[in-house]
């Protein structure tokens, strides 16, 4: 029996091709359980009890929750990313080969497992921006058919195929969109789908999404398998526990950036001013002073939550010896001397701490000291506003494949983790010292 909470996932995943698609099914789960939209060019008039949710470049969105005895008050926020690796497609982006082929001119967005993208139907999904004279808007565009593909070369004519695998992301990854096709064939199928006139279209930010739907297998129905499991696994998680979730004493928040894959470093991603401006005005708006704001920052805590590499089982040697991890045997706390991941003595103290009074089980996460490994947003975050952080995940296999692979009964422990995470109150009561109450 599958999970209802992983059908839920799945077709969630499965609806949501790019940030901004991601980022638009957040809002309207929000909608749909009374959050109240905010503009960050608007004034804001935030009242205790209440629940609110702002986003930036469409991609990127913050939700929070007002507790409602906030004298004391300490900001519970949890972080994950909307992007995920792939390909972008370029403005001109129609190359023709003789008089034969049509092919989109691509560059590769973070960094994907290029073979996985190959010999499959691929589509076209992203943010069009269309005028009407007066004013510009973003629609989203999915284009929900096969669309596309990558071949790749024949063993015939390349023997070194299965030993030296490399690819030229200019030559070996664009996609194959036709046989020779009208002139601006490209746009023409933007604004045939959006039932626009070509000429109003502006602008467009316009990806390739692998269109294989998730699937859940294995012997006993332990696995899942989707394309951008990571991180909207991670995004999915903490939505339910933040929904399922309050406490009197703080301000939740459920933070998902854009960007992360490419460093973060956009007006909308986790290393911008994002996380702080909304941190801020929160403040703000219950008439705390800099000096309350800067107090309740003290006693915050941020879970960056991100997925996690998984032992994979022909290549056991890739992963440290008594610090890995395996799929449905619990969320992974991930650490790093060189600072890669925020997680210290102190945020996996209160890791633990939380998991232990939610049933949650609990792994450990290092890269082998000759490996270097990715980082995630949570240091990138607390460049700009500074609290005890803890970088988390899901165990899962092929990480940054177009098909990962993953646990069932991880997100049900993430989910579970979050919850109690967003039931709790956190104070600063002396140096080294902090206390977690349950205020549910």
């Amino acid at each position: 029996m599958i999970p209802k909470e992983i059908q839920e996932m799945l077709a969630f995943i499965d609806a949501n091709p790019t940030a901004y698609h991601t980022c638009a099914s957040v809002r309207n789960i929000l909608l749909s359980e009374g959050f109240e939209e905010l503009l960050e060019s608007g004034k804001w008039n935030l009242q205790p009890g209440r629940d609110y949710f702002v986003s930036r470049n469409g991609s990127s969105i913050l939700a929070f929750r007002m507790g409602t005895q906030l004298q004391n008050c300490s900001f519970n926020v949890a972080a994950a990313h909307t992007d995920s690796p792939c390909f972008r497609i370029k403005e001109n982006a129609e190359l023709c080969t003789g008089d034969k082929y049509t092919r989109l001119n691509t560059e590769g967005y973070g960094g994907m497992l290029c073979s996985t993208w190959m010999d499959r139907p691929l589509s076209i999904a992203g943010r069009v921006l269309i005028t009407d004279g007066k004013t510009i808007t973003s629609r989203l565009l999915t284009v929900n058919r096969d669309l596309l593909l990558i071949p790749s070369v024949a063993i015939h004519m390349n023997r070194e195929a299965n030993d030296k695998a490399a690819f030229n992301k200019q030559v070996d990854m664009l996609p194959l969109f036709g046989a020779i096709t009208e002139e601006n064939a490209l746009k023409k199928l933007i604004a045939q789908e959006l039932d626009v006139e070509a000429e109003q279209i502006l602008g467009s930010d316009l990806f390739l999404y692998p269109r294989q739907k998730p699937s859940v297998w294995g012997c006993s129905e332990e696995f899942i398998s989707s394309p951008r499991l990571d991180d909207q696994q991670g995004i999915f998680g903490i939505l339910k526990g933040f929904l399922n979730g309050r406490s009197a004493a703080s301000v939740n928040v459920a933070a998902f950036f854009d960007n992360e894959e490419v460093g973060s470093g956009t007006k909308q991603g986790a290393a911008s001013t994002f996380l702080y401006d909304v941190l801020h005005r929160i403040a703000c708006s219950i008439s705390a002073s800099e000096e309350e704001f800067h107090r309740a920052i003290a006693s915050s805590f941020l879970f960056s939550v991100d997925n996690a590499h998984a032992v994979h089982p022909n290549h056991p040697e890739y992963t440290d010896a008594n610090n890995c991890c395996f799929m449905n045997e619990g969320v992974v706390i991930k650490s790093h001397a060189g600072q890669k991941y925020t997680s210290d003595g102190m945020s996996m103290a209160v890791a633990r701490e939380l998991a232990r009074r939610a049933g949650v089980p609990l792994q450990y996460f290092a890269n082998r000291s000759d490996k270097i490994g990715g980082s995630t947003l949570g240091n990138l975050a607390m460049m700009q506003v500074s609290m005890n952080s803890v970088d988390i995940g899901l165990p899962q296999l092929a990480m940054h494949s177009s098909y990962e692979t993953a646990g069932v009964r991880d997100t049900l422990y993430l989910i579970r983790l979050m919850e109690e995470f967003f039931c709790s109150h956190m104070e600063e009561t002396e140096a080294g010292a902090v206390s977690i109450q349950r205020e549910r």
